[in-house]
Parts: C-alpha cells; sequence; structure tokens
C-alpha cells in the first residue's frame, strides 16, 4: 500500500470522523484510568471536540481516508477548562491515529505539523499534556525533543496527574 499522505486542516463536517478515531484512539485507556476520570475524560474530549475554539484541527489522510488527527491551541488558550494553568506557547492536544495505521509514523507526522506551524508564527517553543499511562505517546514525544515540565503539571481529580511537557526550538 502506498504511504501517500496529505495532512491538512479539518473542515467542519469532518468532525464526527475526527471524534470517533479520537474516542477510538483513546479506548485503550479505559482500562488503566479511574471508572469516573475516564467517563469524564470521555466526555470532555467529545465536548471539545464537538465545540467551537480557537485552535486548528489537523487531520492526515492517506488513500481519501483520515488516519490521524491533532489539535494545536495558541498560546495562553484556556486548552483546559478549569485548570489553573496558562501555557505562553501552542499546545498540542488530542492526538489520534487509527489503530490499524499506527506503528507507520502517523503521529510524528502529525507533532512535526504542529512544530512546523508553531514556528511558522513565530514560537520558540511547543508544549502537550498527557497521561502517565499513555507510554507509547511519551516514548514518541520524548523522541522528538519534548522534555518534562513539572511546573505545568495538574491534577484534575484525586489520584490524577496531567503530565507538562515542552519542545524548545
Amino acid at each position: 500500500m502506498e504511504k501517500h499522505l496529505i495532512l491538512r486542516n479539518a473542515h467542519e463536517n469532518e468532525r464526527k470522523i475526527i471524534r470517533d478515531i479520537t474516542i477510538e484512539a483513546y479506548a485503550e485507556y479505559q482500562a488503566v484510568m479511574p471508572l469516573d476520570f475516564w467517563t469524564r475524560y470521555r466526555h470532555n474530549l467529545i465536548v471539545t471536540l464537538d465545540g467551537e475554539g480557537t485552535f486548528d484541527q489537523i487531520v492526515v489522510e492517506q488513500n481519501g481516508s483520515i488516519i490521524g488527527s491533532v489539535s494545536l491551541y495558541p498560546p495562553a488558550a484556556d486548552s483546559y477548562k478549569g485548570a489553573a494553568i496558562s501555557i505562553p506557547y501552542p499546545e498540542v492536544r488530542h492526538l489520534a491515529v487509527l489503530l490499524q495505521a499506527r506503528g507507520q509514523g502517523i503521529g510524528t507526522v502529525l507533532m512535526k505539523e504542529c512544530e512546523r506551524r508553531a514556528r511558522e508564527t513565530g514560537a520558540q517553543a511547543i508544549g502537550l499534556h498527557t497521561a502517565e499511562v499513555m507510554q507509547t505517546a511519551i516514548r514518541m514525544y520524548e523522541r522528538l525533543g519534548f522534555v518534562r515540565t513539572p511546573e505545568t503539571d495538574f491534577q484534575p481529580s484525586e489520584g490524577v496527574v496531567v503530565l507538562g511537557y515542552r519542545h524548545t526550538f
């Protein structure tokens, strides 16, 4: 199969596809997150992906089908409603790749596109938040040059810490 990839901004009528890919991609964490946290997390994913906001929704398409997506928020956006953090650089959220497309570098392609776009705006760094259970993602982020920023960690519920990372250009 040819690996011809197209990176682009998502179209409005693709929200359901992006939401479905994201929920499927994140469902593997249901078994390792506290149930009440997973329920809220899943709900927040849906609300955020279906909502309006000032962010780029980037998709990667292969052979005419969307196989992955990521959200890129501008600096200091209130991307984590209720969390007392303000990030002074663009923030990556909701990186998701179809299960059958994993292992092909699609996540890396999406992350590099976020970095390219951030640099284009003059940003000196890019950030993200992740959970400790997302070890495959953490390995990719660290391979791409992201380092831990504990000062941007936050705790959305008892026993759950969301880990901050930053990549400086």
